[in-house]
């Protein structure tokens, strides 16, 4: 892959540093770790929406499943249409 541009990120030091880390794992400089990472994800994103589906990493299933699955919080207005529907009101 011919390097033509630089991308300039700024990042917090965990961040930085769980990078590194990273990079250091696969033996490969961070620039490399982060191209090889960030153009897949990007890659798998711009396919999904080409196919018009939604693409999600595990973590975010999971929060959305715990959304789908809590129980909803009526607003005031809501339980007053309820109570109007069911005749209480």
């Amino acid at each position: 892959m011919q390097k033509t541009s630089s991308l300039m990120v700024r990042l917090d030091e965990q961040s930085k540093a769980t990078l590194s880390a990273a990079a250091e794992l696969r033996r490969i400089s961070v620039s490399d770790y982060v191209r090889s990472v960030v153009v897949g994800q990007a890659e798998r994103e711009l396919a999904a929406a080409e196919a018009q589906t939604i693409a999600m990493t595990a973590e975010e299933q999971l929060q959305f499943w715990n959304a789908l699955a809590k129980p909803p919080k009526l607003s005031k207005a809501q339980k007053e249409l309820g109570a109007m529907m069911r005749g209480e009101a």
